[in-house]
């Protein structure tokens, strides 16, 4: 599903926490080797992008779009472990099979990198291979924060994920959220009424204000981060 004819695309775009893997000069040093590697393709909105079990081949940095992995639990249920946002891989694991699926959130374009290239090149480039440890490591605190937050009342899970995006999409005060409530609440381990009844709750708190589905406006980040505290 590669494109034939595939066009560069700039990767210089607004910093974000995950990206915290190289100093500014040598960070457009790096973001170019992947973009000289990678392929940029399309992904339709709800598109797999790879499926669990399937060769781990290649991996994926979100050019435009987001993403979301996840696993189908036995009984039929979904646990989103993961979203990705603009300039963010993933992709990166441990064996030669994916662990969890992927698919693109809306309409999306993902850079798509050969994943023993990207290897072969951190063997000789010291700045890659930073760059592929520091992803991983990331990665592994990801899933360590998850994990707790999955532990939490839903008031704090719903808060700490709103600070989470906001933080991630480097907004003040206003976030438009790329996914669903129904894919927020297969995240945070919730029904979609209770990440509505807690959007409520916050609005009423005047923590937040909602003036649509998918916009959430942070009233009160004080408030919001003692609950993430």
């Amino acid at each position: 599903m590669l494109m034939q004819n595939a066009q560069t695309i700039s990767l210089n775009r607004p910093v974000n926490p995950l990206r915290r893997w190289t100093a500014s000069d040598s960070k457009r040093t790096t973001a170019g080797s992947l973009e000289s590697m990678g392929v940029p393709v399309s992904y339709a909105r709800n598109e797999e992008i790879f499926g669990e079990g399937e060769p781990a081949d290649y991996v994926y940095q979100v050019v435009s779009g987001a993403a979301r992995t996840y696993k189908v639990l036995n009984d039929g249920r979904r646990q989103i472990s993961a979203f990705y946002l603009p300039g963010e891989v993933f992709g990166l694991g441990v064996g030669d099979l994916h662990n969890c699926s992927a698919e693109a959130i809306g309409k999306s374009t993902m850079l798509v990198i050969k994943r023993n290239a990207l290897i072969a090149l951190a063997d000789t480039d010291h700045k890659i291979a930073h760059l592929l440890w520091t992803l991983t490591a990331q990665e592994l605190r990801r899933v360590q924060e998850h994990m707790l937050l999955l532990i939490r009342s839903a008031q704090e899970r719903v808060a700490c994920f709103l600070l989470e995006m906001a933080d991630r999409m480097a907004e003040a005060d206003v976030i438009d959220l790329p996914m669903s409530r129904q894919d927020i609440a297969d995240y945070l381990g919730l029904t979609i009424e209770t990440i509505s009844r807690t959007l409520t709750q916050l609005e009423t708190a005047a923590a937040i204000s909602v003036p649509t589905c998918r916009r959430i406006v942070l009233v009160n980040r004080k408030a919001l981060k003692r609950l993430h505290a």
